[in-house]
């Protein structure tokens, strides 16, 4: 009974996300057609995304080391066990953000139009692809744009999660570009949803997301960026407890 349930929530999150993203579709289409309505197209996606979660039950609690500047350009990192990872960080970056993610994507019916425009799409078996997406990336920051990436790459087929490896590109890009961190460790979201959904339902519920103090990479060398990866790597572990 319960699986029936969440199967029945799952296929109801999803109407509410098409929905929306259909009342929506017309300002997706028209804000992604240059970058200066890149900052207004982010709001209406934290919009679609606060509004899709709340009518389907599911509520974030955003815990922070330190408050943010709203000013300042992050990456952010995160562990990544749902695809509602993608909307929380719709409801916590702000202002100017992009993501970066498989190339897929721009197939996806919902997240298509975003990773063709906005975000960026990235093969991970191509080194070219990876070389191309970071440089656009690098370039992004530099405009003032905040970078939203999911170190591990993927979600992994482990079931309940384990954090997996992290990709040394966004350490070296930070480094780069003298960017700060902030590592972000989402607790419990795979309860109520991991992967896509499909395979085990989903269920309403409070997601704990825990913020950390960012962290400054003005004084690192090129060379220190696997001492990053392995530091917000054991930040981001030490919050998850899974």
């Amino acid at each position: 009974m319960i699986k029936l349930l969440r199967k029945i929530h799952w296929v109801y999150c999803l109407l509410c996300l098409f929905l929306i993203f259909i009342l929506f579709w017309p300002f997706y289409y028209w804000l992604t057609r240059h970058p200066r309505y890149y900052n207004i197209l982010n709001k209406f996606r934290t919009v679609h995304s606060f509004t899709a979660a709340a009518l389907s039950g599911i509520f974030f609690d955003f815990e922070f080391e330190k408050e943010l500047d709203k000013q300042q350009t992050y990456i952010f990192c995160a562990n990544h066990t749902s695809n509602l990872d993608i909307i929380i960080f719709c409801i916590l970056a702000k202002g100017k953000y992009h993501f970066m993610g498989k190339e897929e994507l721009m197939k996806n019916p919902l997240l298509g139009i975003f990773f063709r425009t906005i975000d960026i799409a990235v093969s991970r078996s191509s080194k070219i692809s990876s070389f191309r997406a970071f440089k656009k990336a690098g370039d992004n920051l530099e405009s003032g744009m905040s970078l939203i990436i999911f170190p591990e790459g993927r979600i992994d087929n482990v079931y309940p999660p384990v954090l997996q490896d992290f990709k040394s590109g966004p350490f070296r890009l930070a480094i780069e570009k003298n960017v700060p961190i902030v590592p972000v460790s989402i607790t419990n979201v795979w309860k109520i949803m991991w992967d896509d959904g499909v395979k085990y339902g989903t269920r309403p519920g409070l997601v704990k997301v825990h913020v950390h103090e960012p962290i400054l990479t003005s004084i690192l060398a090129l060379e220190n960026d696997e001492v990053l990866k392995n530091e917000v790597y054991g930040i981001i572990n030490s919050k998850l407890g899974f």
